[in-house]
């Protein structure tokens, strides 16, 4: 199989798969402004004109901060709004922990059912990646990382543990997919990876998998 066909089954699946209702279309994209930093703690976010900027209605933009809320990123004050609560970067580390601990736990999972033909599907998104971080294609690093990570937590089998390892994913800054240097590493990362899937050596797996989210540099 091609890298552009390849390339070109991801854009489909993420577009299918990973199309939201549009308050939690909205909440995304609230939250990775929260968790990127462009909202700072203490702003408020205003109703009236985040639905002006987003090309939305004031009604997904106010279910979105009641979600909001309820993930602890905003407060409602009275009479005031919603305003952006702290998140502090050891929350931000804890995130990655959390993923690099999930994502490991599964990659380790995913080298005992590893088979050939896996392989060369994992080697054919890297193979994207690659030459997505090389032209400085944000949304496809974003799509390549996404469905490589995706293609291994299926060959794990980890249905319960991939489905909150994407409830972490919802709170990652995205902006590392803009980083030449984390694309690089990240590469080079899936390289091991598939390195240690073709041992089938499942400690190696685990180990590669947290090493590469503890080396995500969003500051």
């Amino acid at each position: 199989m091609s890298v552009d066909r390849v390339g070109e089954e991801a854009s489909t699946k993420r577009r299918i798969s990973r199309r939201p209702q549009l308050s939690e279309d909205v909440a995304g994209s609230i939250r990775q402004q929260i968790v990127t930093g462009a909202l700072r703690p203490g702003t408020f976010v205003r109703i009236d004109e985040t639905a002006a900027e987003l090309g939305v209605s004031a009604t997904p933009v106010r279910e979105a901060l009641v979600s909001l809320r309820g993930e602890g990123l905003v407060e409602q004050v009275p009479r005031r709004g919603y305003r952006v609560g702290e998140l502090s970067e050891q929350d931000v580390d804890d995130i990655f922990w959390l993923q690099g601990t999930i994502a490991g736990t599964l990659a380790g999972r995913a080298a005992h059912n590893i088979t050939p033909e896996h392989l060369e599907r994992l080697t054919a998104f890297n193979e994207g990646l690659r030459e997505a971080v090389s032209r400085n294609d944000t949304e496809s690093v974003e799509c390549y990382e996404f469905e490589f990570h995706r293609f291994v937590n299926k060959v794990a089998g980890g249905t319960t543990l991939a489905w909150f390892l994407l409830g972490a994913v919802r709170y990652t800054p995205r902006v590392y997919a803009s980083d030449k240097r984390w694309g690089d590493d990240a590469v080079c990362s899936h390289e091991q990876l598939l390195e240690a899937f073709a041992r089938r050596d499942a400690v190696a797996a685990e180990d590669v998998m947290r090493r590469q989210f503890r080396k995500w540099d969003v500051s």
